[in-house]
């Protein structure tokens, strides 16, 4: 599992985390795209403009491998803002490759590329 360096832990001044510390012997957690309603508590939505944030910032519109991050925080922006950059794409590999759309990003998340 690849270790994201300078990729931050979590959202600063919360418990939502954005990295596991060390691969679950059992696999990966699978990715999942998971619906985000409009009445997600402001918190939750802070922690997904930071994690986009943080994306934005480390690997831009580049592919990069899901290594150390978090599957639930992955989730919430998979399928839409976070998309599979390879075909076949494999929902429970550490190795597998995703790519954020900043276009899709932006219009969700304004503020994070500011």
């Amino acid at each position: 599992m690849m270790k994201h360096r300078g990729f931050p832990g979590r959202l600063p001044g919360t418990d939502f985390q954005f990295t596991i510390r060390r691969a679950n012997p059992k696999g990966a957690t699978p990715l999942v795209a998971r619906e985000r309603y409009r009445d997600r508590r402001p918190a939750d939505r802070r922690a997904d403009t930071g994690f986009v944030k943080a994306l934005w910032q480390c690997f831009g519109d580049r592919p990069f491998e899901r290594g150390n991050l978090d599957a639930g925080r992955l989730s919430w922006l998979f399928g839409r803002e976070v998309l599979p950059a390879e075909e076949p794409f494999d929902p429970e590999s550490y190795e597998a490759l995703l790519v954020l759309d900043p276009s899709a990003a932006r219009a969700a998340f304004p503020e994070a590329f500011e």
